[in-house]
């Protein structure tokens, strides 16, 4: 089967925004006699802290400074929870993110941007107030969409009240706020078709999908490309898989997942000292590697599927469902900053969860999900901020970091490096890649996958406080490249046209 990822994908900059945490706007008019919690509330007091969509328009230009091209945003659908993976209504905005008309700005701004937006779809269950299910719990036995879910015994138990009583009908992992729908229904197979089409022709780039493993059921997945493509053939189709995802990435479900194997490899790695191993992010264990291993990983994770794909894959560090970068790393700084030298320089589309550029750090789920510091800027790491700015320009500077194919080529002790190599009608461009995690300086001698003459100049294009330093090939070969400790050295060279 032929596979075709979307182009826009392979050089966009993604950044995934937690909407009721990211930013309020003034703009806003709430209707009167609500209330939020204070912005920069703790997060595990879960509520609403009152970011919404107007608030991410309003940063606009903030994001595009740094370097981004695309947004993905947690659901923005209506909902009961800040989160809002507890949606009651498909085709609705939630209001406290500003409704309808806040998305219409945000997708035309963004637009008018040059940028994209992907939104969150959560498909395999609902909030307990979806219109479906709220029919069942106010009509029992009686009511027309009973078959819409999986129902074993009445009454139903929609709460948890503290007598023991599981959810006597399918709920996602056994809660019983988020009833499960029963894919081999019809019905629910075109209305989740619906919104799928719905969301596309308003304006959307694309989805994200929660869970889709959870819908076991290959030919809705296969009808929901379709309708996708059909409308929007540019738009991108990514799920969260958080294993390897052949069968998934054959041509005929999604163009992408989200890359977690991506990075387990990198905090492996680059944080093998400090690493909390003990910590299981999605349930996979966190594993220091050595350079052999990551080697054998990065080398794996590039060739397991088609180049349409690799080169679309959503590469993250961290994310929502996960503890922020900076606690994985034990508080390691030089780590986080190799594994952002690593995902900005990979195939694949780099995507940085708000707050990561400043320095904001926390446990998993509830502690990740704090307030964007605006108001507060004097406890953002701007150093971190600037590295992140660099990193980002660099890789949208050069063509071959974003879709040059890739090898490695040097992996000894603390060291590993690889190639990207872009030959087509408008460029015949090469990278070399050399990431030290060790702790001393190191010094190498390696040797390029392709033919490369005596004389030919490769310039450092990260360092470039050390004069634009250079090397030339002599004999097939760069010798004595000297790499900082805990640092790295991005080579480029724009060879002849043969």
């Amino acid at each position: 089967m032929s596979v075709q990822t979307p182009d826009w994908v392979k050089h966009a900059l993604f950044y995934q925004i937690f909407p009721d945490r990211f930013a309020r706007s003034p703009r806003l008019q709430h209707v009167a006699g609500i209330r939020f919690k204070a912005w920069g509330s703790p997060p595990e007091e879960q509520g609403f802290q009152g970011g919404d969509l107007l608030g991410i328009v309003d940063k606009l230009d903030y994001l595009q400074e740094l370097g981004i091209t695309a947004l993905y945003l947690n659901p923005v659908f209506a909902s009961a929870a800040n989160h809002r993976y507890h949606t009651f209504d498909y085709f609705q905005v939630d209001p406290l993110l500003g409704g309808e008309s806040a998305l219409r700005e945000l997708v035309d701004e963004v637009h008018a941007r040059g940028m994209h937006i992907v939104l969150d779809g959560v498909f395999n269950h609902a909030g307990r107030g979806f219109w479906a299910f709220h029919h069942i719990l106010e009509t029992g036995k009686n009511s027309p969409y009973l078959d819409w879910f999986l129902i074993h015994d009445w009454p139903l138990h929609p709460y948890d009240n503290g007598d023991g009583k599981p959810a006597n009908y399918e709920a996602w992992w056994g809660n019983p706020a988020l009833p499960k729908f029963n894919f081999k229904n019809p019905g629910v197979r075109d209305y989740f078709l619906q919104v799928a089409k719905h969301w596309i022709d308003f304006g959307i780039d694309g989805w994200r999908l929660d869970v889709p493993e959870e819908i076991d059921d290959e030919a809705f997945w296969q009808d929901f490309r379709r309708v996708v493509k059909e409308a929007n053939p540019d738009a991108y189709i990514v799920g969260e898989i958080w294993h390897e995802a052949q069968e998934w990435l054959r041509g005929d479900r999604f163009d992408a997942v989200m890359n977690y194997v991506f990075n387990r490899a990198a905090f492996g790695f680059f944080a093998a000292q400090t690493l909390r191993t003990d910590y299981e992010p999605g349930g996979y264990r966190l594993q220091s590697l050595n350079v052999s291993e990551f080697a054998m990983a990065c080398e794996r994770m590039t060739s397991l599927y088609d180049p349409q794909v690799v080169f679309a894959q959503l590469n993250l560090l961290d994310s929502h469902d996960t503890a922020r970068t900076p606690w994985i790393v034990g508080g390691d700084e030089s780590a986080q900053r190799l594994c952002i030298l690593f995902q900005m320089t990979m195939p694949g589309a780099p995507c940085i969860y708000y707050g990561d550029e400043i320095g904001m750090t926390g446990a998993s789920d509830p502690y990740c999900r704090g307030a964007f510091l605006w108001d507060d800027r004097a406890h953002w790491d701007h150093s971190l901020l600037h590295f992140h700015t660099r990193a980002i320009a660099m890789r949208h500077q050069h063509t071959v970091l974003r879709i040059g194919d890739f090898q490695t080529v040097f992996a000894e002790g603390q060291v590993y490096a690889f190639q990207r190599k872009l030959h087509d009608d408008l460029h015949n461009d090469v990278a070399i890649v050399i990431l030290n995690a060790g702790y001393d300086e190191a010094r190498i001698t390696l040797r390029p996958k392709f033919q490369i003459e005596n004389g030919t100049i490769l310039r450092d294009v990260w360092n470039q406080s050390a004069d634009q330093a250079t090397i030339s090939a002599q004999d097939g070969q760069l010798a004595n490249i000297h790499v900082a400790a805990r640092s790295a050295v991005v080579l480029i060279a724009e060879l002849d046209k043969q």
